[in-house]
């Protein structure tokens, strides 16, 4: 009797390799595929965090799956539409896939896309939770994200800010550009920290507002606080 595979969307973390959960490397190990968002694994980040915690995911199939960040909702959605096509034909051969992806598979990752769309034609999908880039910071930075009944926001680095201004508690700001949102928590009055590349060996880390510099990049997590009186 024929079994389809089962599709793993794996989180890898956000850039040490040493913060790879033990379940996520069994997986890597497991798999028969390893699905990456790039068409290339040479330039696929999480291809490279995976692989320096298991080098021989090197030796196994890579399904390179062609997601160009856009936000072209048409382009998007005929890369989706690809891209679980293919995942449905490896796991009709009975391939079990483990598809990376940075930080958590639950938060702001394509792989949620994916996994409805393969979900629905009838297959086995799973999440495995990673390490998230806003508790990675935190951890790099020494600082709690909240405690007792603080709130914790999560905002994508886009939007209306001056409404999360007004958010109770700690706000993490990520992905995206950081040129309006600088501007926007200027004369907030929150304690501002911040890391870039966090986990990787050009992490750079931010103690004030003024000292995240303009080019700073899309992995850049920045995190907001109310200072104590």
């Amino acid at each position: 009797m024929k079994h389809n595979g089962t599709l793993y969307g794996v989180g890898v973390g956000p850039g040490d390799p040493e913060l790879i959960t033990l379940k996520a490397v069994r997986l890597l190990r497991e798999c028969g595929c390893i699905a990456i968002p790039q068409k290339k694994k040479e330039n696929c980040f999480a291809f490279r965090i995976a692989r320096a915690a298991v080098p021989e995911i090197e030796e196994k199939p890579i399904l390179e799956i062609d997601l160009p960040m856009t936000r072209d909702q048409t382009k998007r959605e005929t890369a989706y539409e690809a891209g679980a096509a293919a995942l449905c034909e490896a796991l009709e051969a009975g391939k079990d896939i483990a598809f990376l992806t940075l930080g958590d598979p639950t938060v702001y990752s394509t792989f949620g896309y994916l996994q409805e769309r393969v979900s629905e034609r009838g297959f086995h999908t799973q999440f495995v939770a990673g390490v998230t880039s806003f508790c990675a910071a935190a951890a790099s930075l020494s600082m709690p994200l909240c405690a007792d009944r603080e709130e914790l926001h999560i905002v994508p680095s886009h939007g209306n800010y001056e409404e999360t201004l007004g958010y109770s508690g700690t706000r993490v700001y990520m992905k995206g550009d950081l040129s309006n949102l600088t501007a926007a928590l200027k004369n907030s009055g929150l304690e501002i920290s911040a890391a870039e590349n966090c986990g990787t060996e050009s992490e750079r880390q931010y103690r004030t507002l003024d000292e995240i510099p303009a080019d700073a990049g899309y992995y850049t997590v920045i995190i907001a606080k109310e200072k104590k009186l």
